[in-house]
């Protein structure tokens, strides 16, 4: 939800008795599913919103629980608007403080009830990092983030690692993108949508000209869009079975690329798909050892081979003199 649109919504919901979903929709500009969804956003955070079906009906606050638009900042209320982030991710953005700050005011608006519930931010923590992750290093993104709000292009050099030394790039960035712990930068190329791991921009400056992104296009829609052909694009889908202590590991490690086959299991292992961008990639089953068995294709099994006979001559004992 962005940020006009969460104060718009709150401001129609604060000023009617009630108001149907198709109202706010129109109001809004946006869809009665994104209508649907920004209520029960609202909801989930705590705010008294209620919906009753029938002629009289709409979706209502109640009264007196709203949120004091006034108390807030313009940048308490834009940062408001960052869901789905957790603390570190916040501070990277340097967006903590205002963040906290926003919500202890919207918390503090709320009307206390007899055997209230204890916070959900005091239950629930969110860490979105890989396991193990290395520390990041070239750009982050609070040193990007004003840059990209400004609205201008940039020159990045950018280190790829199928590049044999940095490129340097002029690119118009949509904004910064969080997956999986890991910071991107999502912006056109010569017309083209691309995505950039902040820590393989080495060096970056902006460039006195606005950004020429492509129309009808926002940071979601081409993030989305990129997501859905990277996933598209995996060439190697490797048949192998995983012995039954390992498969979490593994789900875990594979992620959504593992597809487990619910129809062949047995006592020791479990059938699975597991889908790769480059033949070379299967390299990651080796730490898997014995625990997994791959039937095909062949070209897998042969790289696996290789890998593991060369592995195996590296370690070799030294002939003796």
């Amino acid at each position: 939800m962005t940020p006009d649109r969460f104060f718009t919504l709150m401001l129609l919901l604060n000023s009617r008795d009630a108001v149907t979903t198709q109202e706010l929709a129109s109001a809004l500009g946006v869809s009665l599913r994104t209508i649907t969804r920004d209520l029960n956003w609202l909801r989930d955070a705590g705010l008294p919103v209620t919906a009753h079906r029938g002629r009289l009906g709409g979706v209502t606050m109640l009264p007196g629980s709203g949120l004091d638009l006034t108390r807030l900042t313009a940048d308490e209320r834009d940062h408001l608007s960052l869901t789905g982030l957790d603390e570190k991710q916040r501070a990277e953005l340097n967006a903590s403080v205002e963040s906290r700050r926003a919500l202890s005011k919207i918390a503090a608006t709320q009307p206390r009830r007899v055997r209230e519930l204890l916070p959900l931010t005091d239950v629930v923590h969110v860490d979105s990092r890989p396991w193990r992750q290395a520390p990041a290093f070239g750009t982050t993104p609070a040193l990007l983030i004003g840059a990209v709000r400004r609205g201008r292009r940039l020159r990045i050099e950018y280190d790829s690692p199928r590049e044999s030394c940095p490129r340097d790039l002029v690119v118009d960035p949509y904004g910064l993108f969080a997956k999986a712990g890991i910071w991107y930068l999502v912006a056109d190329c010569a017309r083209v949508p691309r995505m950039y791991r902040l820590e393989r921009i080495t060096t970056w400056k902006e460039v006195d000209q606005p950004r020429r992104i492509r129309e009808s296009q926002t940071l979601a829609t081409v993030a989305a869009a990129l997501i859905a052909q990277w996933e598209h694009n995996h060439a190697i889908e490797v048949s192998a079975t995983i012995d039954q202590t390992q498969i979490e590991r593994a789900q875990r490690i594979f992620g959504l690329r593992l597809v487990r086959d619910d129809h062949e299991e047995s006592a020791t292992g479990r059938k699975v798909t597991i889908r790769f961008l480059h033949l070379e990639d299967v390299r990651a089953l080796l730490p898997f050892g014995s625990a997994i068995t791959v039937h095909g294709p062949t070209e897998a099994r042969a790289h696996l081979r290789d890998l593991a006979t060369n592995l195996a001559h590296h370690y070799a004992p030294s002939p003796t003199s």
